[in-house]
């Protein structure tokens, strides 16, 4: 068998620094993707109190929720707070899309629902 000959493995460090910095990228990319996540969820939250609150005076539930909610999700969200003449309670519904940062993965829309009694503007009840 012949002795090494030096030089051979010069490169290797960089093919092997490139193969992991791969591995890497992935990893924070779909720890931003579960950031994301949580990010949407705690988003329709939010927006479902703020409409069920609104509704519940008499408001417009719809747009205090899609006010309430962070510009690029909104705009792909759906806000319901239908509020019924002589309800008791307004229920609102929120769908937020989530966005992907991976193209690989796909989740489903988030949705938050939040009941809130009816009130009059004096702050009690009807």
């Amino acid at each position: 068998m012949p002795p090494p000959q030096p030089g051979r493995d010069r490169g290797q460090a960089a093919v092997e620094f490139a193969g992991w910095l791969a591995v890497l990228i992935l990893a924070a990319l779909a720890a931003v993707q579960l950031g994301i996540v949580a990010y949407a969820a705690q988003q329709a939250g939010t927006a479902a109190r703020a409409a069920a609150r609104v509704a519940s005076q008499g408001g417009d539930g719809a747009a205090a929720g899609s006010a309430a909610m962070s510009g690029w999700l909104a705009d792909g969200a759906t806000v319901t707070a239908p509020a019924g003449a002589g309800a008791e309670d307004v229920t609102a519904t929120v769908t937020v899309n989530v966005p992907t940062v991976l193209p690989l993965l796909s989740f489903d829309p988030v949705t938050r629902t939040t009941t809130m009694p009816v009130t009059s503007s004096e702050g009690g009840t009807p």
